[in-house]
């Protein structure tokens, strides 16, 4: 297992302080702020270890709140609001410095047989032919603000993640459909948890989705500096078993962007077809002002 992935798997591992209280600490961010991805799968691992294991997430809804302080704890705070016959529910509100930086609301289902069908995967290339991360970084480096590169070639080491086209900063000042495919798998062999399973997508889920608003305009987003953001909520459905360090397909896609706010969704696949998890995301995406005079 890869050092970058133990590293997460020990971010994800929170301390129980007090019944349906948790504490966890972040990684240095690639943005002076904590990794919306992050704060969301640490309050799912919170909300999880209150649910029986044979009740799996089904679903989640978020608001981010505040931006996150990286170099302070986080406390998550568990509502048990309904455990029912079926259905268990629960709501998880992350604090910092006294102030609700993140809440969450998640449920979770015991296994039932039921009616089946999904929308087929789409098109695209064997992960393996794609370029690593790496090897995307070093390419488009020169387009990149200074020390970019580097940083989110660290922040992305536990994660093998290959995009099927280019980021968008490698189309940057082209308008392009806004679709983009990325590949995804952990950088390493997991534990048999569906749990972790989940948590580690619910990470890796918010670090492209705003992607295709971006190629819609041709802007290369933050790590060019011609756009500024953030995730403002977040939402997931888990449709069946899947394991995060097998080759997953995250198909995005834009349907619209205005007011300052961009909307991402997308679908994810295991590599066989079948459909795993969808997910919606908006974040605020703010042109910035051009000094005048």
């Amino acid at each position: 297992m890869a050092p970058a992935l133990q590293s997460l798997l020990d971010l994800l591992d929170l301390e129980q302080i007090e019944e349906n209280i948790f504490r966890g600490r972040s990684h240095p961010s690639v943005v002076p702020r904590v990794f919306g991805g992050q704060v969301a799968a640490q309050s799912l691992v919170a909300a999880g270890r209150t649910v029986p294991a044979d009740r799996p997430a089904h679903s989640l809804h978020a608001y981010f709140l505040r931006p996150g302080d990286p170099g302070a704890p986080i406390v998550y705070t568990v509502d048990r609001i309904r455990d029912g016959r079926s259905f268990t529910t629960r709501r998880v509100v992350a604090v910092q410095h006294g102030q609700p930086i993140f809440h969450l609301s998640a449920s979770f289902q015991v296994h039932e047989e039921g009616l089946d069908h999904q929308a087929p995967m789409p098109a695209s290339p064997d992960p393996e032919s794609l370029p690593t991360a790496d090897e995307t970084l070093e390419r488009y480096a020169d387009a990149l603000l200074p020390g970019v590169s580097g940083r989110l070639a660290e922040a992305r080491r536990a994660i093998d993640l290959r995009y099927v086209d280019a980021p968008p900063f490698a189309f940057l000042g082209e308008a392009r459909e806004p679709r983009s495919q990325v590949w995804f798998r952990a950088n390493g062999k997991l534990a048999d948890d569906p749990l972790l399973h989940v948590c580690l997508a619910t990470y890796v889920s918010d670090m492209t989705l705003l992607d295709s608003v971006l190629l819609a305009h041709g802007r290369g987003g933050w790590a060019v500096g011609d756009v500024v953001g953030a995730s403002l909520d977040h939402a997931m459905w888990f449709h069946r078993p899947f394991r995060a360090d097998e080759w997953l397909l995250y198909d995005q896609e834009s349907p619209s962007a205005s007011g300052g706010r961009g909307l991402g969704q997308a679908r994810i696949y295991t590599q066989d077809g079948r459909l795993a998890i969808t997910v919606i995301q908006e974040g605020v995406i703010r042109v910035p002002r051009t000094p005048t005079g």
